[in-house]
């Protein structure tokens, strides 16, 4: 019988959160360690200029459109990958 994967497992495997991953390392600093469970402002110390330029960056490389709203309800870096997992969803 073999494990199921852990839902943590499961979010580090997606191809969202490693881009997200990605994106955030250049606006976050090299020292910074990010897991799902990131708070993107808290734990990150991003301001809302950092934020937009993250945001800029992370619809150029998935070729979407993030609406300021769906922005303003994400929390943590999982919270993320669920929006944008719906936006892909409704588009």
């Amino acid at each position: 019988m073999s494990a199921q994967p852990s839902p943590t497992d499961t979010i580090q495997s997606n191809p969202i959160y490693k881009e997200i991953l990605e994106q955030l390392r250049p606006h976050a600093g090299a020292d910074v360690v990010f897991g799902p469970d990131t708070v993107i402002t808290q734990d990150l110390g991003m301001d809302s200029l950092a934020i937009m330029d993250f945001v800029f960056d992370l619809e150029d490389a998935l070729d979407l459109s993030i609406p300021e709203h769906r922005i303003a309800e994400v929390r943590t870096i999982r919270d993320l990958v669920a929006a944008i997992v719906l936006l892909q969803k409704e588009a």
